[in-house]
């Protein structure tokens, strides 16, 4: 895995509060994460962390198909709320991992009948790609070794975990549309996430 280093930071105020922006990355290969951090550390409480991985149709163009632009204005709304919150932007995770052309190509298998998880399969790729290391090598290098993780999906619990950081969930409140409930369902069923399409919860 290339070496996560600190590559550019500066002060960003926004609509929502006033962060601070960290990029890190391979200086060799580019972003590996983006880390909008609010407040300072609070000795008696970790920070809320909220990992996001990166989704063009979600968060830029507001598609309805999943949930991921709602979570991330949610997200950011929550961390200039907490004492101490980090989003962590994850721009190489588009597409579960498998980046934003194989994800048209399975959206295109999706519109055919198959469900997310199967579209992937049909097209010989992973059903999730995303690698977390780089996110939890960001959280060390922000002085984090302990955290409350706003997530529904275990995967990213059990990542940051077998990185070596102390991990407590947090539930991420929901956003459930008709035209994103099958999706949160197969998060559900076929992928492990906890109440993604029951509580109107999503990972």
């Amino acid at each position: 895995m290339p070496t996560t280093a600190l590559l550019a930071s500066c002060e960003l105020p926004t609509s929502y509060g006033d962060f601070t922006l960290h990029v890190f990355g391979d200086p060799e290969g580019g972003e590996d994460v983006i880390a909008l951090v609010h407040g300072e550390p609070n000795p008696h409480q970790p920070p809320l962390v909220r990992l996001h991985s990166a989704c063009f149709t979600g968060d830029i163009l507001t598609s309805l198909r999943c949930d991921c632009g709602p979570q991330l204005v949610a997200a950011v709304r929550l961390m200039a709320q907490v004492q101490h919150g980090i989003l962590l932007y994850l721009p190489r995770h588009e597409g579960r991992g498998i980046g934003l052309v194989n994800k048209i190509k399975a959206y295109a298998l999706q519109e055919q009948g198959l469900d997310t998880v199967a579209a992937n399969v049909h097209l010989g790729l992973p059903v999730d790609a995303r690698d977390y290391r780089a996110a939890a090598e960001a959280l060390r290098r922000l002085g984090v070794s302990e955290l409350r993780l706003a997530t529904n999906n275990p995967s990213k619990v059990a990542a940051l975990v077998d990185a070596g950081l102390t991990v407590e969930r947090v539930p991420h409140g929901g956003f459930v549309s008709p035209h994103n409930s099958e999706y949160l369902r197969v998060k559900d069923v076929l992928m492990g996430h906890l109440d993604s399409s029951g509580g109107g919860r999503a990972g």
